[in-house]
């Protein structure tokens, strides 16, 4: 799907120019796209963010981030883009232990639905990361990944992001689990 829509194949193309060690597209890109495929939508559905991330743990400035971030924009300047470091990422999100890489760090998000991962190789061929798997996605079945299913703070965390994004109203076919 992602490699037939040139829109999005030309985003991931301007991530690839950055040469950012271990990168991704991330979380609503996929998402997005499946779910809009699954409904049958004719439009694409607006994003709130662009999440390019990557796994650097030699800079890990919140600058090094936003001067990445200023060079999409001058690329595509009309896109909404949030670059991270996964390096640091642990840090941001009270996880005791640092992530390993751009993939176990996304394995962490909030959601299996978002829990997904795009990059290019050398020819320009759609790499899928879904290390929690491709079930709930394509089933529009929202759950918390493992870690937010470990304390009743990470659960409320998952029940208020849910309901903050307030997927149904877009994609009425997805079913939320409550923790």
């Amino acid at each position: 799907m992602i490699e037939k829509d040139d829109w999005m194949m030309s985003v991931l193309r301007a991530a690839k120019t950055l040469e950012l060690p271990d990168w991704w597209i991330c979380a609503g890109f996929v998402r997005t796209k499946i779910w809009d495929t699954l409904h049958g939508f004719e439009e694409r559905t607006k994003l709130s963010d662009i999440d390019v991330v990557y796994y650097d743990p030699h800079h890990l400035s919140k600058e090094v981030e936003k001067k990445y971030e200023e060079m999409l924009h001058n690329r595509m300047p009309d896109l909404p883009w949030s670059v991270k470091n996964e390096a640091r990422m642990h840090l941001v999100n009270h996880d005791f232990e640092p992530y390993t890489s751009t993939v176990d760090a996304i394995s962490k998000f909030p959601e299996t639905v978002t829990a997904l991962g795009v990059t290019l190789n050398d020819r320009d061929k759609v790499i899928l990361a879904a290390p929690c798997g491709l079930h709930d996605v394509l089933h529009m079945e929202v759950r918390p990944t493992s870690i937010f299913t470990k304390t009743e703070e990470r659960r409320s965390k998952y029940r208020e992001r849910v309901k903050n994004k307030n997927w149904q109203a877009t994609w009425h076919k997805v079913k939320i689990a409550e923790w």
